[in-house]
């Protein structure tokens, strides 16, 4: 596929190694055009960049070469990782977001980021459940790549994981709470083994961990509430890992 330079001075100069390469980090740019994000990105008084941006009309953009770290993710953590901008390739698609009026994806650029990321998962061996969205290692701070973001078809053409349950099946678990304490520890182990970082201790940060699990997993009711859907479908992702 066709990848135009487009670079940024916004990257640690020290190059790392590829095998340190373990995840990829969707986001959306949230901002009200192409070339507003692409300046945001590559304004050195920024202090934020990406590795490839994909426009609307699916034309792909290398802003920080793979071998360098891209300042993208911030404070995260997903699985035994806590830094992720040493360990991911950040990958950011054009888009005006919930500030400015969030939509769905284009076919065109959802086509071309299921090309690159093919390329990116075979040359570093990226595992599927390390394909996440900047919600799912950030959730306390951020929301993209949003509801609208299509997991599953991704997940059709071999990018990331997804659940073995239809549909019609799941809505009927939905809003029926899961009581007990011992629900909340079993969602919470699946959680960890999916790759979610969080303590059950912390109530905001459960609430805002399980918006981020919806929001990926679950998109039809995004409420930061433990139902019985929530909880199959933790349980049969864990069980696929």
């Amino acid at each position: 596929m066709k990848i135009i330079n487009f670079f940024s001075p916004n990257y640690d100069k020290k190059k790392r190694t590829l095998n340190s390469v373990k995840m990829i980090v969707f986001h959306y740019t949230g901002m009200q055009s192409e070339r507003e994000s692409l300046q945001k990105l590559c304004n050195s008084n920024s202090q934020v960049s990406c590795h490839y941006l994909i426009n609307r009309n699916g034309k792909v953009f290398r802003l920080v070469r793979d071998s360098y770290i891209a300042w993208h993710a911030g404070k995260s953590c997903w699985g035994k990782y806590t830094n992720l901008n040493e360990n991911s390739i950040g990958i950011e698609l054009v888009n005006k977001g919930h500030q400015f009026g969030y939509t769905s994806f284009k076919k065109k650029q959802i086509s071309s980021l299921i090309k690159l990321c093919k390329t990116l998962i075979k040359k570093y061996k990226i595992k599927k459940k390390n394909i996440v969205g900047h919600s799912d290692i950030a959730p306390l701070r951020k929301i993209d790549p949003g509801e609208k973001f299509p997991w599953k078809y991704l997940v059709k053409n071999k990018v990331g994981i997804w659940h073995s349950y239809e549909p019609n099946f799941l809505k009927k678990h939905r809003r029926l709470k899961a009581l007990t304490k011992q629900d909340k520890k079993k969602f919470i182990k699946n959680l960890n083994k999916i790759g979610y970082c969080f303590s059950v201790k912390k109530k905001p940060f459960f609430i805002k961990t399980t918006k981020a699990f919806q929001r990926h997993f679950r998109k039809e009711l995004i409420n930061g509430i433990l139902d019985r859907e929530c909880l199959m479908i933790a349980q049969n992702l864990a069980k696929k890992l």
